[in-house]
C-alpha cells in the first residue's frame, strides 16, 4: 500500500469512527433525556410560558384544538359547552394563558388547570348551563386530524402543514419551498393502486414514463429522475443502488408528501428535482376499523386496517393493517400478487413524550411489462417472455420506531430509526431489440439487501421583542449493504405474432458477475427558521455529508472504494402578505454521489451537484377550504455522467438546466365538493455533454406541458337513498423527444379517470373506479430500441364496511 493509501484510509477510520461515536451518544439520549432530573422539569408544564400563536377566527373546537397543538398544552371541554360557539383569531407570541383568554373571550366559557397541566374549559355559571351535558371531549384528540404533521387528513384535500419541507411542524404558507400533499381522502376518493397514481395529478411531477414496466416508481420531479434516490418513507430514504428495489403499498400509507427543488441541505444524498416522502399508518386515539374487498377483471382485493386505544387511560394504541391481492396485470402473463401487514403500536406514558412502533411485511410477485422492439406491430397485451421465467418478485420486512420527548417547553428531541430486509428475484426475457425474430435475451438477478437508517434531531423554540425562532439540529445515519449475483444468456427465438412458449428448457443462462455494494452516509445538518415582526420568516440551512462507498466485485475479487464529501445550503425567506398569503423566494443545493466503478471512469467519480434559484406564491383562504400555489424556478445539475460509445467510457462533463412554472390548487367545498388544479410549463436544456450534437437539446422524457385536474361532487342523500358521489379526472402529458439527440418526438396524450361512490348505508359503501376510462393507446416512452405502451383501461368496484 502507497503512503499516500495508507494515509487517505487512516483519515477514513478517524471520519468513521467519530461518526459512529456521535451516533452512538444521539441514541443514548432518549434513555437519559427520561431521567428524574427531566422527567421533573417536563411536569412543569407551564401555562405561563410564552409561545408563537397563529390561530386564525374558526369555530371554538377547531381553535381549541390549534391552541392545545401550539401550546403543548392538553385541553378537555363537555362538548354542548362549546358546540355553535366561535373564537376570535389570536396571533403573535404571547403567554399561554393570554392567548387562552382571548379564544376564550365573549363565549361566556372559563379555564381551570388540574394538578396533571390539563386545561379543562368550563361555564363561568356552572348553574347557567342547561340542556344536554356531554362527556368530556379531549380537545388535544380530537384536533389531531386537524393540525397534527403526522395525522391522517380523511376528510378534505387540503393539508395545511408538513414536516417533509423542514423537518419541523410548518405551515406550508410558511415554508420558503415547494411542497405538495395528498391525503388519506384523496388517495381513497381515486383508490390509487400504486405511488404513481397517488402523485400523478401534481404538478412539476411526470410518473410511468415506462408505461407497464412496474419494477419501480418511475418517477420525475421537475425534470429529474427521482425513483433511485428521492423515495422516502416517514422520513428516511429507500434508496435503489441498482436492481434490487421494492415499491410501496399504498394501502399502508397515510399520506404522501412531494417536495420540490433540491433537498440535500436537509436529507443528504439526492437528486436535483426533489423527493417524494410517504408517511405510514400508524395508531389513533380514536377506535376505527374498516373491512374492503375490491374486484374487477383478473383481479380479487381484500383487506382491512382496525385500531385504537389499548388501556382506558389512552397511553397505549395499536392499528393493524393488512391486504392480500391475487391480481393480472393488462400484458399477458403479468401477475401482480401482493400480502402485505402492518401492525403498529404507539406508547404516551405522558404529554410530550410519545414512542410509535412501525412494522410491517410485503411481499409482491409481479410480473413485468415490456417494450416492443421497432417494427414489431402487435397487440400492447402480447408477451414475448417465458410465463414461467417472468418475475419480479420482492419480499421485504421492515421494523422501525419513532420517538419524541420534551425535554423542556422549548426543547424536544426526535429520533427515527428503521431496518429493512429485502430480497429480490428477477427473472425476464425479451425480444431482442436489434434482432427481434432472432435469439431473445435472458436476463436473471437475485439479490438482497440490508439497511439500517437513523436520524437524530434536536428543536429548540424560543421568542424575545418581535422575533420569534425554530432551530433545529439533527445527525443521521444511513448504512446499505446491497448484493446482487447477475445471469445473462439467450433464448430460443418465438414468432411475436403466433407466440409458442418452450418453458426453462430453451433458456441458456451464463453467470455474469457478483458485486456487493456497500454505502454508509455520516450527515450533520442545522436549520433555523426566524419569524420577524409575524410577518418576515427567514430560513437558513446546511448539511456536511461524509459517504463512504465500497464496491466489491467477489466474481472477479475486486474491490472499488471511493469516499464522498459536500457541504450544501439552502436559504430562503417569505414574506407574510396577509395571514392567508404568503410570497417566497429560495437558494437551495444538491449532492448525488455516483456509483460507477472507477476502472470505466478514467476521469475519476466526482459527485453530481445542483443548485436551484426559485420564487413563489401560497394562498390559502380562511373562509374555505383551500390551497392554492404557484412556483418558478431555474434548477441545474452538473458533473452529469455520460457514456462515451467511443471509448466505452463514462465521463462526467453533463450538464442540464430545466426552467419551469408550476401551478397547483386544491380545494374542499362544503363536504361536498373536491378539486384539484395542475399545470406545470418546463424548459429543459442539456448545456454540456459528452456528444456535442446534443447540446442544445431537450433532455430525453421531459415533456414541456402537463396538465391534471380532478372534481368530485357529492349528491346528498334523500329518503331512503344514501349519499352519491361523483368524480371525474384528466391528466395530460405533452409532447416528449425519445432521447437526447431528440431523433423521435412522441406525441402527446390525455387519459380520463372516473369514479362513483354510494353510500349504501353509514357503514356500507360501494365505489367504482375507472383509469384511462376510454382506452386511450399511446406510447409512455421510446428508449432502448423500444416501445413501451401506457396502461388501458382498468375498472374496479370497492365494497367497504367501517365501523
Amino acid at each position: 500500500m502507497k503512503n499516500g493509501e495508507a494515509t487517505a484510509m487512516r483519515n477514513r477510520g478517524r471520519v468513521a469512527l467519530v461518526a459512529s461515536a456521535l451516533m452512538m451518544t444521539t441514541a443514548l439520549v432518549p434513555i437519559m433525556g427520561i431521567g428524574p432530573a427531566m422527567a421533573q422539569q417536563a411536569r412543569d408544564t407551564d401555562i405561563a410560558a410564552e409561545h408563537a400563536f397563529d390561530i386564525p377566527a374558526q369555530p371554538l373546537t377547531r381553535a381549541l384544538a390549534q391552541f392545545g397543538l401550539q401550546s403543548g398544552l392538553q385541553v378537555t371541554v363537555d362538548g354542548a359547552l362549546v358546540r355553535d360557539l366561535d373564537a376570535k383569531p389570536v396571533t403573535g407570541t404571547m403567554r399561554a394563558d393570554t392567548a387562552l383568554e382571548l379564544l376564550l373571550s365573549g363565549t361566556g366559557l372559563n379555564y381551570d388547570l388540574t394538578d396533571d397541566g390539563t386545561l379543562v374549559i368550563e361555564a363561568l355559571n356552572t348553574g347557567a348551563a342547561g340542556g344536554e351535558v356531554l362527556d368530556p371531549v379531549l380537545i388535544e384528540a380530537a384536533g389531531a386530524e386537524l393540525s397534527g404533521p403526522t395525522d391522517a387528513i380523511t376528510d378534505s384535500f387540503v393539508a395545511g402543514r408538513s414536516t417533509t419541507a423542514s423537518k419541523t411542524d410548518t405551515a406550508i404558507l410558511d415554508d420558503p419551498t415547494a411542497v405538495s400533499v395528498v391525503t388519506q381522502k384523496e388517495m381513497e376518493m381515486r383508490n390509487v393502486q400504486d405511488v404513481s397514481q397517488a402523485i400523478g395529478y401534481t404538478s412539476g411531477v411526470t410518473v410511468s414514463e415506462y408505461g407497464s414496466d412496474n419494477r419501480y416508481e418511475y418517477v420525475r420531479i421537475r425534470g429529474f429522475g427521482s425513483q433511485a434516490l428521492g423515495m422516502y418513507r416517514d422520513g428516511l430514504p429507500s434508496r435503489i443502488y441498482n436492481f434490487v428495489g421494492a415499491r410501496q403499498e399504498p394501502y399502508g400509507v397515510q399520506q404522501i408528501d412531494v417536495l420540490k427543488g433540491s433537498t440535500s441541505s436537509l436529507f443528504g444524498l439526492n437528486g436535483p428535482g426533489g423527493l417524494v416522502n410517504m408517511t405510514t399508518k400508524r395508531p389513533e386515539d380514536e377506535f376505527h376499523a374498516e373491512a374492503f374487498t375490491t374486484f374487477g377483471e383478473d383481479h380479487l382485493t381484500t383487506g382491512t386496517d382496525f385500531g385504537g386505544p389499548i388501556d382506558a387511560n389512552g397511553k397505549w394504541s395499536y392499528r393493524l393493517t393488512g391486504l392480500w391481492q391475487d391480481a393480472e396485470n393488462e400484458q399477458d402473463y403479468s401477475q401482480d400478487d401482493r400480502v402485505y401487514i402492518a401492525p403498529a403500536f404507539t406508547y404516551k406514558p405522558k404529554a410530550g413524550t410519545e414512542l410509535t412502533i412501525l412494522t410491517s411485511y410485503n411481499n409482491r410477485e409481479s410480473g413485468l411489462g415490456y417494450g416492443f422492439p421497432v417494427g414489431i406491430e402487435t397487440s400492447r397485451n402480447a408477451f414475448f417472455g417465458e410465463p414461467d421465467f417472468n418475475n419480479y418478485d420482492t419480499e421485504q420486512t421492515e421494523i422501525g420506531y419513532q420517538f419524541s420527548h420534551d425535554l423542556s417547553d422549548a426543547l424536544t428531541f426526535r429520533q427515527n430509526a428503521r431496518y429493512t430486509k429485502l430480497n429480490l428475484d428477477y427473472e425476464a426475457i425479451s425480444l431482442s431489440n436489434d434482432t427481434p425474430l432472432g435469439d431473445r435475451t435472458a436476463f436473471a438477478v437475485y439479490g438482497e439487501q440490508d439497511r439500517f437508517s437513523i436520524d437524530n434531531q434536536l428543536q429548540y423554540d424560543t421568542a424575545w421583542d418581535q422575533f420569534d425562532s425554530k432551530t433545529l439540529v439533527g445527525i443521521d445515519f444511513n448504512r446499505d449493504q446491497n448484493r446482487e449475483r447477475r445471469f445473462d444468456g439467450t433464448a430460443s427465438p418465438i414468432d411475436p405474432y403466433n407466440p409458442s412458449y418452450c418453458g426453462r428448457s430453451c433458456i441458456n443462462l451464463n453467470f455474469t458477475s457478483d458485486t456487493e455494494i456497500t454505502q454508509t452516509a455520516y450527515g450533520v445538518y442545522g436549520q433555523e427558521q426566524l419569524t420577524i415582526a409575524n410577518d418576515w420568516i427567514a430560513t437558513v440551512g446546511g448539511r456536511y455529508d461524509y459517504v463512504q462507498t465500497d464496491t466489491d466485485t467477489l466474481s472477479s475479487n475486486t474491490l472499488d472504494e471511493r469516499d464522498d464529501q459536500q457541504f450544501t445550503s439552502r436559504l430562503g425567506l417569505t414574506y407574510k402578505v396577509t395571514d392567508e398569503m404568503s410570497v417566497y423566494g429560495n437558494y437551495s443545493e444538491s449532492f448525488q454521489p455516483i456509483n460507477t466503478s472507477s476502472s470505466i471512469t478514467p476521469g475519476g467519480n466526482k459527485p453530481q451537484t445542483g443548485t436551484q434559484y426559485e420564487v413563489g406564491f401560497k394562498y390559502q383562504p380562511t373562509n374555505f377550504d383551500a390551497l392554492f400555489t404557484a412556483a418558478v424556478f431555474d434548477l441545474t445539475q452538473e458533473n452529469v455522467s455520460q457514456y462515451d460509445g467511443a471509448t466505452k467510457t463514462y465521463v462526467q462533463v453533463g450538464r442540464i438546466n430545466t426552467q419551469g412554472l408550476e401551478l397547483e390548487g386544491k380545494m374542499s367545498l362544503a363536504e361536498r365538493t373536491n378539486l384539484t388544479l395542475s399545470y406545470s410549463y418546463l424548459d429543459a436544456e442539456i448545456e454540456d455533454d459528452a456528444t456535442m450534437s446534443n447540446i442544445g437539446n431537450r433532455p430525453e422524457l421531459i415533456p414541456e406541458h402537463t396538465a391534471s385536474a380532478w372534481v368530485d361532487y357529492t349528491l346528498a342523500e334523500h329518503g331512503v337513498f344514501g349519499d352519491l358521489t361523483l368524480g371525474a379526472g384528466a391528466r395530460f402529458v405533452g409532447a416528449r423527444y425519445n432521447n437526447n439527440a431528440n431523433g423521435e418526438l412522441l406525441g402527446s396524450h390525455t387519459v380520463f379517470d372516473a369514479a362513483v361512490n354510494y353510500a349504501v348505508t353509514d357503514t356500507v359503501s360501494l365505489a367504482v373506479n375507472a383509469t384511462n376510462l376510454f382506452d386511450r393507446e399511446y406510447v409512455a416512452s421510446n428508449s432502448f430500441g423500444s416501445r413501451f405502451y401506457g396502461d388501458g383501461r382498468t375498472v374496479l368496484a370497492t365494497v367497504k364496511y367501517t365501523w
